[in-house]
């Protein structure tokens, strides 16, 4: 593609060319800026108006902060030390204040002489710093400062009422020099390429784009602040949907089989055996699914559904219609023990069906064959037998399923079981082993809210499963605060004995396994702790080994307690799910690889210890586990965090809601968004600066209608010069497979 290299000169300038190599290095290393544009790309995080101080009773802990405040009082103190024994050590403590709260700033040995010259009451500066807590009150040890003197021309008010931009900044490179860096490069905005079509911007009110770069690094007023951030949140969206939009155009273009099932075949024989009728939900995706896959084109499809809403009887009908067609379905699990629970369930549904070629198989059958990196060699040479004849129409396995050498007769199908634990290549090589594209159905368990659908997942159709089936019960879920009540803990251990007592059974959940191999090495020393670092989290998270041990002596004891986790033999954590599921073992405990998939109808209890060192996300995965049978599920956020801690409004939020969704928002909200074009293929930062997935909705959708359309009339942009430009700043080398590999 030619991406007409003379409209990108002045913004692809090297920064070290006009800022000087030091100042380039540490912007290229801490912000990830090394270009003219990319600092013209690096938005103010928010704004001050000098006449108006920051709330410091806001500022969060252990984060950098920049504030702009007045010194209300400063004092030089003297005290003795090891360094200064006869009373020479000085210590300056300044107060600032902003109206709302005041915050100590304090400076040590040589470090005071400046600031006492310089921070005079009345002084009003800006002060970047990491806060922390000393003796109970906040504050900032050593930070730089930034004095604020009006110009001798300026008036009071003039000065007063001028915007300072706060950049986002690090420890090495303080707000303000980012703004000075930016005054310099400031006049090459002229030079910026508008990647919106003229009738997009002119139809839609919107200011040219050198103009927003100049209104959001140098506003005059408030209104100047919002022109340019909804210009700049436009051109993300946009770009980003046309990028989704020409891979959606790519891909309808691909061949594939069409794939119908029989009327009289497998997939009506595995419908005659069901014990039950599929819900509204199940039937409506099926049915989209099955219109894809009778399509010339290759199906791309998202299934999202709540833990236990079926997805997994959805995903298997679909692969039941492929192999009905003559075609052979691939589901792709992402360890070992889920693919091992997907192959007992799937042959467990299917019985006989599953028996093809086997005595007492049905007529129609299949073969339905596990393929992972543990097995025996006879038994993967026989499963690889099986794939390449076309004698099993059903496969499950891990990665191992994507190696050279697993070849297959005629893959129809590729169903990816939780999307988020691949990456893009592994999927990609899996989907070239078809003889033409197969059709793919991603499917995930974690909540997706619509609007980071159309963003991270833009290139597939989607299908939301949303409902339950029938017969399963609520969970309940309550957050135990071990540190503040440890008779609520002991409590915790009652409950689950009382559930193994009423013939049930229970999880006990650590986030570390506890052997040497995740033990910090001897002889290391803990660093010193953080201030305002509490006791629960200077210590290492609690451990499976250790957990199990303790509770088999003393709070369970007497009761059948398991460990599993990831690093042990396949063999043996199949023989642990397999007592588990047969009712042998009243207590699993188990680090996250009971996450997904794992299906134990008579376990209703889980307890999970130091609950606030997992995501909001996985902790609804987790708690999914329970309650899948007829009797009602509980589960226990176990943690010693403190009451007003952030994690504690996380379990707290985790423990009011059962739905999945709202969840889903709260951890995007709380995580920040990452970068949504696939932070974990491509490690880099997030490619959205403005825009803010959840709260911009309204952009989103109208976006991606736009795009759909440019797309549609000039899908290599030929017309369009400057949007190619700014996809090609978008889409580097990695996020440009990314895309393509989908």
């Amino acid at each position: 593609m030619d991406l007409v290299p003379a409209l990108r000169e002045p913004l692809e300038q090297p920064l070290k060319s006009v800022l000087g190599p030091p100042t380039a290095k540490v912007m290229a290393e801490h912000l990830g800026l090394h270009t003219v544009g990319d600092l013209l790309h690096h938005y103010p995080r928010r704004y001050e108006e000098r006449g108006q101080l920051t709330h410091l009773v806001d500022l969060p802990m252990d984060e950098h902060v920049t504030v702009v405040a007045q010194v209300a009082d400063a004092r030089l103190h003297t005290f003795a030390s090891s360094k200064a024994p006869r009373g020479k050590g000085q210590r300056l403590e300044v107060t600032i204040t902003d109206g709302s709260g005041r915050l100590q700033l304090v400076f040590f040995g040589n470090g005071v002489h400046k600031p006492h010259k310089e921070l005079l009451p009345g002084t009003r500066a800006m002060f970047a710093g990491k806060v922390s807590v000393f003796n109970r009150r906040l504050q900032l040890a050593h930070p730089a400062y930034e004095l604020l003197r009006g110009d001798s021309e300026e008036s009071v008010e003039t000065w007063a009422g001028a915007l300072i931009p706060i950049y986002p900044a690090t420890a090495k490179l303080e707000s303000w020099k980012i703004g000075k860096a930016l005054q310099t490069v400031l006049p090459s905005a002229r030079d910026a390429v508008d990647p919106l079509p003229g009738a997009l911007r002119e139809g839609r009110g919107m200011v040219p784009l050198p103009e927003a770069l100049l209104k959001i690094h140098r506003p005059q007023t408030r209104a100047d602040i919002e022109d340019a951030r909804a210009r700049l949140k436009w051109d993300e969206a946009f770009v980003l949907q046309v990028a989704l939009a020409r891979r959606r155009h790519a891909d309808a273009l691909l061949p594939a089989v069409a794939r119908r099932p029989r009327p009289d075949g497998l997939l009506a024989a595995f419908d005659d055996r069901l014990p039950f009728t599929l819900t509204e939900g199940q039937q409506k995706v099926s049915k989209e699914i099955f219109d894809d896959l009778a399509t010339e084109h290759p199906m791309h499809r998202l299934l999202q559904g709540e833990v236990g809403s079926g997805k997994t009887l959805v995903a298997l009908r679909a692969m039941l219609a492929v192999v009905d067609a003559g075609g052979q379905a691939a589901m792709l699990a992402p360890t070992e023990v889920l693919a091992q629970q997907h192959h007992r369930s799937v042959t467990e549904m299917m019985g006989e069906l599953a028996e093809g070629g086997m005595l007492g198989g049905a007529e129609n059958a299949t073969k339905v064959v596990l393929l992972t990196g543990s097995m025996g060699a006879a038994a993967r040479r026989q499963a690889l037998l099986d794939l390449a004849t076309g004698e099993a129409g059903v496969v499950i396995g891990t990665h191992a399923l994507i190696e050279d050498k697993v070849q297959f007769h005629d893959l129809g199908l590729v169903v990816v079981d939780e999307q988020h634990r691949f990456g893009v290549e592994q999927r990609d090589a899996l989907r070239g082993k078809g003889k033409q594209p197969p059709h793919l159905l991603v499917m995930t368990a974690t909540p997706i809210p619509r609007t980071v659908a159309m963003t991270v997942f833009g290139d597939l159709e989607t299908s939301v499963l949303d409902q339950l089936p029938a017969g399963r019960s609520p969970i309940a879920s309550h957050v135990v605060p071990a540190a503040d009540k440890p008779h609520f803990l002991a409590r915790a251990w009652e409950r689950v004995r009382e559930e193994v007592e009423g013939g049930h059974q229970a999880y006990v959940v650590c986030p570390r396994i506890g052997d040497e191999e995740d033990e910090p090495k001897a002889g290391k020393k803990k660093p010193p702790a953080a201030a305002g670092e509490t006791d629960a989290e200077r210590r290492p998270p609690l451990a499976v080994l250790d957990v199990a041990d303790h509770l088999a002596k003393g709070p369970l004891q007497g009761l059948r307690v398991e460990v599993l986790h990831g690093r042990m033999q396949p063999d043996d954590k199949d023989a642990v799910m397999r007592r588990f599921a047969a009712g042998e073992t009243d207590v699993l405990v188990a680090t996250t690889v009971i996450e997904v998939g794992v299906n134990v109808p008579n376990a209703t209890a889980m307890v999970i210890m130091d609950a606030d060192r997992f995501g909001v996300s996985q902790l609804h995965q987790l708690r999914g586990r329970v309650g899948r049978g007829s009797a009602p599920g509980l589960c226990l956020l176990v943690t010693e965090m403190p009451e007003a801690s952030p994690a504690r409004q996380r379990l707290g939020a985790v423990a009011a809601t059962l739905d999945g969704f709202e969840l889903s928002r709260i951890d995007l909200e709380q995580r920040r968004e990452g970068d949504v074009l696939g932070q974990a293929q491509s490690g880099t930062r997030s490619s959205l600066r403005m825009l803010a997935v959840i709260d911009d909705e309204e952009i989103i959708v109208e976006a991606r209608e736009e795009a759909a359309a440019v797309v549609a009339a000039d899908p290599d942009l030929e017309r369009l010069p400057g949007l190619r430009t700014a996809l090609a700043a978008l889409l580097d080398d990695e996020r440009e497979q990314y895309l393509e590999k989908g």
